[in-house]
């Protein structure tokens, strides 16, 4: 149990005098710094683990030993857990358990053991270690671990560090499987534990910052297996995995490769930040990439490569791991079971409900089988899975999905026929995912398996974000899933060939990364694939108009006024025909709630939906007859009259508050808004404004917050702040003169989380600070204190100021593009009023930590800016404000 190296080096234990905290103290720092050389100078990575964790025995016993001297021979001191295997890395947990010896039950220790023992853990922390700390008897540890499979598992690791063999020997054998967790009900529990730990992670390995111990293909998923043979077998050694025929030879280094990266990683990673942490954040993942020798002159670049490697090492351990617990599974739950077999065709059987080849030459003698064993589990629903063996013939015949088999029409039928089935295209597109099939068949999506985008809108990589836009597609078609999007529902039953979509979904990101723009490379390959497919001229030039033009309606509705018929009337000649419009719609819903959880929300729901709409009713007029802006104030205005007589307002008050109102104010607000602006307007007096009112839910899905108030600087810079310092995200601004010198402005507002705001008393408060900012306005600006969050530093956009025509020629139209920071609009509000423009309009849109904010601007004069010299200066004001980055 002694370490000759570590005694050696600290002049017979005298270095680890447990009183000399500060010796003990440098001498870790010292075996760290070691390390870490070691590691940059490439020894392996399994050897400086193991070294870290002899280095960490001699420092135990040594302490061991001057702490409780005789009293030691009472007790063992054992390693458990990650220690216990002999893995530590710089800053992993030391987990211990002192073992206490019995006598009838009762346990015995000398006067003075629990204050030594006390001391002796206490020594541990003060010299920095972080502790798994336990002390308990043979039978207290029996009973813990029958309650609770964790502490079993823990168990199985113990490694005598010091003490009674046959007192530690006792212990492994009352935890033996005939007492209690025997093989099958622990392979269950750790399944259970499994699945628990995935959908901790939203069931995917995809993650911005993904933790490379516990997210799903993780260093977690490895250790699960060796729990699992070494409950079954009583074996330590993962090389079992071989003998027992669990894995093959080039599995196995396939399995150790894998560990070996994730142990690099995380190594450098405990390097890196001087303590336990097992998160790929942001924070390191640019010095990480360097250090794993990626070099590209972009960083962004360096850094997505990085993450490929890490991407692609991560989902090759998912599906080892999914191969080896569905073999356990078959042989630890059902071996004693009489096998129910069901012959399926002249390659396939059913066993136990898993589809299963019927000899190892099947892919051999028939390839197209590679495919068809997807298109049988999605026409049998009683089928589970595939059986393991079967998986492992399916990635040993990859080879033979050649382009020759690409363009056998007979794979390509098969294909299809995927694709077309009325379920499980979702399932079996990701199983064809994980099993590296769909990368085979489509060698433009194998480019981007595992391709992530180092930013804070794409928060899956594109493969997966992918295989999300299918299956939000697909939910679309469910009547089980209709109440999420009633609206998407009723559009997909218009839809007459679904795969259309599902093809364009395919194919819509398929060309990130390959340099150029994505949508007009992704355009040609999905062409290619469509001919190959032999799928018609008018479906071929569908497809490929929707992945060129996927962007088109988010980008339309978000950063467009579209209650400007001109803007409808662009839009819809793009589109077309209401199929186009249909199948965009649908696609880019898909598409926006696949990028980002955080993204989607009742106000870009209600967006896409008005654009929609209003582009339908467009086709139906005739886009040869566009309105007029005339035409679509006097119909606002009439639409806004019958709704106000119908909630019983006086023709006499609506005519007051109207007369003072511009036209442009018909144009921008939709009859509800403006029923609710003219009733709260004519029922309060003067001398009770400025008016401060919320609705928690309006016609576009989010919280509407309106004023009305005299004129005055600022408005829009201090109302912004308010707004955000209360931890609210604007969508849209509006700002009205009257002819009287009042202002009415408005925005639609949500929660930072995509929330709508329900509770009263949060109402209540926003209204209220608001007020209180109309009454006492200062000419100091309002300081935004909300905290930045941690990732912006990391994702900072340089400030660019861009100047757009209105057709109309009634205003400026200003491309703000910047980073979102806390109190980004007041900073754009001070702007404008340190150069005496008015804004009209603002449309606010956050990609991840970049704003791309359009406002619509006027000079004091309601005019539009046509002197350059002005213009400069705005953008220079704009700049300084904002900042430059």
């Amino acid at each position: 149990m002694n370490n000759p190296a570590f005694e050696s080096r600290t002049e017979s234990g005298a270095v680890c005098d447990y009183r000399d905290e500060r010796r003990c103290k440098t001498l870790i720092q010292a075996n760290n710094a070691e390390l870490a050389r070691q590691f940059r100078a490439g020894t392996s990575i399994a050897r400086l683990i193991r070294a870290r964790a002899d280095f960490m025995d001699g420092l135990l016993l040594a302490a061991w030993s001057q702490q409780l001297g005789e009293l030691a021979e009472g007790l063992s001191l054992i390693a458990v857990g990650g220690y216990g295997r002999q893995e530590l890395h710089l800053h992993s947990d030391i987990d211990l358990l002192v073992l206490l010896p019995e006598e009838d039950g009762e346990s015995i220790a000398e006067p003075d053991y629990q204050p030594r023992l006390a001391e002796f853990f206490r020594f541990l922390w003060d010299i920095g270690l972080k502790l798994g700390q336990a002390a308990r008897t043979i039978a207290s540890c029996v009973e813990l671990a029958r309650a609770d499979q964790t502490v079993m598992t823990n168990l199985l690791e113990a490694r005598l560090l010091h003490g009674s063999e046959p007192l530690f020997n006792t212990l492994l054998a009352r935890l033996g499987p005939e007492h209690l967790w025997p093989s099958p009900a622990f392979f269950e529990a750790k399944m259970a534990e499994q699945q628990a730990r995935y959908a901790k992670y939203h069931d995917t390995a995809y993650n911005l910052e993904p933790n490379i111990k516990e997210g799903p293909g993780g260093l977690r998923d490895i250790q699960i297996i060796g729990w699992i043979i070494k409950r079954h077998y009583n074996s330590r050694d993962l090389r079992d995995l071989i003998v027992h025929g669990w894995l093959t030879a080039a599995e196995f280094d396939e399995l150790l490769e894998a560990q070996n990266f994730l142990w690099q990683v995380r190594f450098a990673l405990h390097a890196l930040t001087g303590r336990s942490e097992d998160r790929l954040l942001f924070d390191y993942q640019k010095d990480l990439a360097r250090q794993f020798g990626h070099n590209d002159a972009d960083i962004n670049e360096a850094v997505e490569h990085f993450m490929q490697r890490y991407f692609r090492t991560v989902v090759g351990l998912e599906r080892l791991n999914e191969m080896v617990l569905q073999l356990f599974k078959e042989v630890i739950l059902h071996n004693q079971d009489e096998s129910l077999m069901l012959p399926i065709n002249t390659c396939f059987q059913a066993v136990n409900h898993y589809i299963e080849a019927l000899h190892p030459r099947v892919f051999a003698e028939n390839p197209l089988a590679l495919l068809e064993i997807f298109l049988i589990l999605q026409q049998n629903s009683d089928l589970q899975g595939i059986r393991a063996s079967t998986i492992r013939l399916i990635r040993q015949h990859l080879y033979l999905i050649d382009e020759d088999f690409r363009r056998n029409p007979d794979a390509c039928k098969l294909f299809m026929e995927i694709l077309r089935q009325p379920g499980g295209i979702t399932h079996q597109l990701r199983r064809m995912n994980r099993y590296g099939l769909l990368a085979a068949y489509l060698p433009a999506f194998g480019n981007v398996v595992g391709r992530m985008q180092y930013d804070l809108f794409h928060v899956y990589t594109v493969d997966e974000h992918t295989l999300f836009v299918i299956r939000n597609l697909r939910r679309f078609a469910l009547e089980r899933h209709r109440s999420e999007n009633p609206h998407c529902y009723e559009i997909f039953q218009l839809i007459e060939r679904p795969e259309i979509l599902y093809i364009a979904a395919l194919f819509h990101d398929i060309a990130k990364g390959g340099g150029g723009d994505h949508s007009l490379l992704g355009e040609g390959i999905a062409g290619d694939f469509c001919r190959r497919h032999n799928i018609s001229e008018d479906d071929t030039r569908l497809v490929q108009w929707l992945v060129r033009h996927h962007l088109l309606m988010s980008m339309t509705a978000q950063r467009k006024d579209i209650n400007d018929p001109e803007v409808i009337r662009e839009f819809a000649t793009v589109v077309g025909d209401p199929t186009h419009l249909n199948h965009l719609y649908l696609l880019t819903v898909a598409d926006i709630r696949a990028t980002n959880p955080n993204l989607w929300n009742s106000w870009k729901g209600a967006l896409l939906r008005e654009l929609f709409t209003a582009t339908r009713w467009a086709f139906r007029r005739g886009l040869e007859n566009p309105p007029d802006l005339a035409e679509k104030i006097r119909a606002s205005r009439e639409e806004s009259r019958a709704l106000l007589h119908r909630l019983g307002l006086r023709e006499s008050s609506v005519n007051q508050v109207w007369r003072t109102f511009v036209d442009d104010y018909f144009l921008r607000y939709l009859p509800d808004e403006i029923a609710w602006h003219t009733i709260a307007i004519a029922s309060t007096p003067e001398q009770d404004l400025p008016l401060v009112l919320l609705r928690p839910v309006s016609q576009r899905g989010s919280a509407e917050v309106f004023l009305y108030a005299q004129d005055q600087d600022f408005i829009f810079s201090h109302s912004t702040a308010v707004l955000d310092q209360l931890g609210l995200t604007i969508f849209d601004a509006k700002v009205i003169t009257t002819g009287n010198g009042f202002v009415l402005s408005s925005y639609h507002v949500l929660e930072q989380s995509g929330a709508p705001i329900r509770d009263q008393h949060r109402q209540v408060q926003i209204c209220s600070k608001l007020r209180e900012c109309l009454l006492h306005p200062t000419e100091e600006p309002i300081a935004v204190q909300r905290r930045e969050p941690r990732v912006i530093k990391h994702f900072t956009v340089p400030t660019q100021v861009y100047f757009h025509e209105d057709p109309h020629n009634r205003h400026t139209i200003i491309e703000l593009i910047a980073t979102d920071r806390p109190g980004l609009l007041s900073k754009v509000g001070q702007a404008f009023d340190r150069s005496h423009i008015r804004l009209r309009n603002a449309k606010i849109s956050t990609i991840g930590s970049r704003a791309e904010d359009i406002f619509y601007i006027t000079d004091e004069n309601d005019l539009p800016l046509t002197d350059d010299a002005r213009k400069k200066q705005l953008c220079q004001n704009l700049i300084q404000l904002v900042g430059e980055n």
